[in-house]
C-alpha cells in the first residue's frame, strides 16, 4: 500500500508553525547565518585601532628608542583576555599580522640604528689611519701636486683604497663621493708602486675585523680601480658615502692635526659619521692648546675616534683600541657655556681657508679674550664636540669658493648629536644634498645649541657687508 509522505519519510516532514522542534530549529539556524556580521564588527571594532596603534608606535619608535617588536603581541593578548571567544577563529590572523609588525618593527629600529655601517666605518677609517701613520713614520712624506695645486699624499691614495674596499664589500651598491681619483697613480708606476708596497700590507690585527673589511686588496690594479669608485656626483636620492682620506694634508705633513674622515649620507641626510683623529690626545678632558696644530706625535695618549649615527649621540674612543662591538665608546658633549667671553674659538691654520681677520673682529664682539686655536682638518669638530674647544668658524674668503661635502659631513654629525648647532653664515644647515659641495651654504658656524644664535648674530654684524 502506498505510504503517506508523513509515513514515508518521517525525518524530512514538513515545518509546521505550531512545530517547536521547527521553530528552535529555524532560530538556530537564522542565528548561525547572522552571527558573522556582527563578529567581523566585532573583529574590525578591535582590531583597526590596534593595527593604527602599531603603525604609530613603528614609526614612533627611533625617536623614542622603544622597542615596538613586542606591542603586537601585548594587543593580541589584551583582546583575548576581553574577547576570548569571539577571536578564537581569527587566532591565526592574528600570529600573522604580529609577527609581521615585529619583522617590520624590529628591521625598522635596526636599519635606523645603522648598527653594521657604523661598525664597518670605524674599522675602515682605524685601518686607513694605521696606514697615514706608517706613512708618516716610514716613508718620506714626498707630495704631487693635483690640478687645483693643493698637496696630496700618497697616504690619500692609500688610506682611499682601504675605506673604498672596505665599503664595496659591505655595501656594493652604495654610491661613493671620495676626494681623489687615479690620474697621477696610472702615469707614475713608481708612486703607484710605492702606494701599493703600503696599501698590501697594512690590516686590522683583530682577523675577525679584518675579514669583517673583506681582507686585503687584490693586487696594485684593484687599487686603482677601487680609487675610482669615489666618483660619484652626490646628491639628494640614495645611498652615498663621502670620504676625505686625509683631511688637513698640510696638518699631517706638518705632525700637526688631521683626521680620516667617512660619512654616510641617506636621501641627503647624514646619518653615520666617523673622524679618526691620530694626533688629538685620548683624554677627552684635556682643553685645546695653541701648539696643537704642529710637532705632535701619535704616540702613547694620542689617537682618537670620534663617531655618531643620527638620533643616537656621539662617542669618542682611542683610535688603536676599535672593537667590533659599534656600542662601545665614551659618550661625549659639547662643553656647556653659561659666559660667552670665557669660551675659545677653533679656526683653520690657512688664512686662504678662513679670514683670521673677521674671526677677530667676531671674538671682539663677542668679549672672548683668548686667542683662538688654530688648527687643521675635520679634528676641529671632534674637539668641540668633546668640550674641548667650544666654537668653530670657517668664514667665507671667497665669494665664489664651494665647501665640499667630504671636508664636513661626518663632523657636522658628530657636533650635532654631541649637543651642537652647525650652520652656514646665513644660519641654514649644512645641505649635503646637492652634489659634491655645499653649493646652498657659505661658511660654517658651529656652536653649543644654547649659545649658537648669538654667535650667528655676531658673525652676521662682522660680516653684514659681505654677505
Amino acid at each position: 500500500m502506498p505510504s503517506s509522505p508523513a509515513s514515508a519519510s518521517p525525518h524530512k516532514r514538513p515545518p509546521s508553525a505550531s512545530d517547536p522542534s521547527s521553530s528552535s530549529s529555524s532560530s538556530s539556524s537564522d542565528r548561525r547565518s547572522s552571527s558573522p556580521k556582527p563578529r567581523l564588527f566585532l573583529l574590525l571594532f578591535l582590531f583597526i585601532p590596534a593595527i593604527i596603534i602599531l603603525l604609530l608606535a613603528s614609526l614612533l619608535a627611533p625617536i623614542t628608542g622603544v622597542t615596538t617588536a613586542l606591542l603586537p603581541l601585548s594587543v593580541t593578548r589584551l583582546v583575548h583576555h576581553h574577547h576570548p571567544g569571539h577571536l578564537s577563529s581569527s587566532s591565526s590572523f592574528l600570529r600573522q599580522t604580529r609577527r609581521l609588525f615585529s619583522l617590520h618593527t624590529t628591521a625598522t629600529m635596526r636599519r635606523d640604528k645603522y648598527e653594521k655601517e657604523l661598525l664597518v666605518a670605524q674599522l675602515a677609517v682605524q685601518r686607513a689611519a694605521i696606514l697615514t701613520k706608517r706613512v708618516f713614520h716610514e716613508k718620506a712624506k714626498g707630495t704631487v701636486d693635483k690640478n687645483d695645486k693643493s698637496p696630496v699624499t700618497i697616504g690619500d691614495f692609500g688610506a682611499q683604497a682601504l675605506i673604498i674596499a672596505a665599503l664595496q664589500h659591505n655595501f656594493p651598491d652604495d654610491a661613493i663621493v671620495a676626494e681623489e681619483e687615479s690620474a697621477k697613480l696610472r702615469e707614475d708606476e713608481k708612486l703607484r708602486s710605492t702606494v701599493w708596497e703600503l696599501v698590501k700590507d697594512t690590516k686590522l690585527d683583530n682577523p675577525d675585523a679584518e675579514a669583517l673589511l673583506g681582507g686585503p686588496i687584490r693586487d696594485a690594479d684593484a687599487m686603482v680601480e677601487l680609487i675610482d669608485k669615489g666618483n660619484s656626483p652626490g646628491g639628494a636620492q640614495g645611498r652615498i658615502w663621502a670620504i676625505d682620506p686625509i683631511d688637513g694634508t698640510k696638518g699631517f705633513l706638518r705632525g700637526g692635526q688631521y683626521a680620516v674622515c667617512l660619512a654616510l649620507m641617506v636621501d641627503g641626510d647624514v646619518k653615520v659619521g666617523a673622524l679618526g683623529c691620530p694626533n688629538l690626545p685620548v683624554d677627552d678632558a684635556a682643553r685645546l692648546t695653541a701648539g696643537i696644530g704642529e710637532n705632535q706625535t701619535d704616540d702613547d695618549g694620542h689617537g682618537v675616534l670620534f663617531s655618531a649615527v643620527l638620533g643616537h649621540g656621539a662617542t669618542s674612543r682611542p683610535l688603536a683600541t676599535v672593537s667590533l662591538d659599534p656600542e662601545l665608546g665614551t659618550p661625549i658633549s659639547m662643553r656647556a657655556i653659561d659666559d660667552l667671553t670665557q669660551a675659545n674659538f677653533c679656526e683653520s691654520v690657512e688664512a686662504g681657508h678662513s679670514s683670521h681677520g673677521d674671526q677677530a673682529a667676531i671674538s671682539h664682539k663677542l668679549g672672548i679674550t683668548a686667542p683662538s686655536v688654530r688648527m687643521d682638518s675635520q679634528a676641529k669638530y671632534g674637539s668641540i664636540a668633546r668640550g674641548a674647544g667650544d666654537i668653530y668658524l670657517r668664514l667665507p674668503v671667497s665669494a665664489t669658493y664651494q665647501e665640499k661635502i667630504w671636508d664636513h659631513a661626518a663632523g657636522d654629525l658628530i657636533v650635532r648629536e654631541a649637543g651642537g648647532q652647525v650652520t652656514d653664515v646665513h644660519g641654514k644647515r649644512l645641505d649635503f644634498s646637492v652634489g659634491r659641495t655645499l653649493a646652498n651654504n657659505k661658511g660654517v658656524v658651529a656652536a653649543p645649541l644654547a649659545v649658537h644664535a648669538k654667535v650667528l648674530e655676531a658673525v652676521q654684524e662682522v660680516l653684514s657687508a659681505k654677505l
